[in-house]
């Protein structure tokens, strides 16, 4: 005699439990993106702001080299040597930004202005406010550094 069990193994996920997973993970996905998207422009902002700390640390090591020796008008950065403008290093060498560590490849430097540079990460243009700005420094005074990071995008 034949006896059918209608009780069966079953084995697997029933498509119901298949879809709602999937779901789930599409909401999680749809959360979690906004925020990986937007890691290009804090990563653009902290290159900037890392190369704000390079310039003033390279005019602060600059500015203490000439109060110690002030006849001096070039100041050596481990065998990159830069001028000195009022006692800190001369925005208009080219060798200042090199003396700092920023590189053509990470950065572009514009200089059409005298006495100023300007330091942005490659790709975004200089005008847009994510950039430094090393303006040399007056007589007695200190230059000026500035830091724009609020369009990093």
């Amino acid at each position: 005699m034949n006896t059918y069990s209608s009780k069966s193994a079953q084995g697997g996920f029933t498509l119901i439990e298949l879809i709602v997973v999937i779901v789930i993970l599409g909401i999680l996905a749809a959360t979690a993106l906004p925020k990986f998207a937007n890691l290009g422009a804090d990563a653009r902002a902290a290159s900037i702001a890392a190369a704000k700390g390079s310039i003033s640390s390279v005019a602060a090591m600059g500015h203490a080299r000439a109060l110690v020796k002030p006849s001096e008008t070039k100041i050596n950065f481990e065998g990159t040597e830069v001028d000195l403008a009022n006692g800190y290093p001369d925005a208009n060498d080219a060798d200042f930004v090199t003396a700092a560590g920023l590189d053509a490849e990470s950065y572009e430097f514009d200089t059409t202005t005298k006495g100023t540079i300007i330091v942005s990460p490659k790709g975004v243009a200089s005008n847009t406010n994510c950039r430094v700005t090393y303006v040399n420094a007056a007589v007695g005074a200190a230059p000026g550094i500035t830091l724009l990071n609020s369009d990093c995008n």
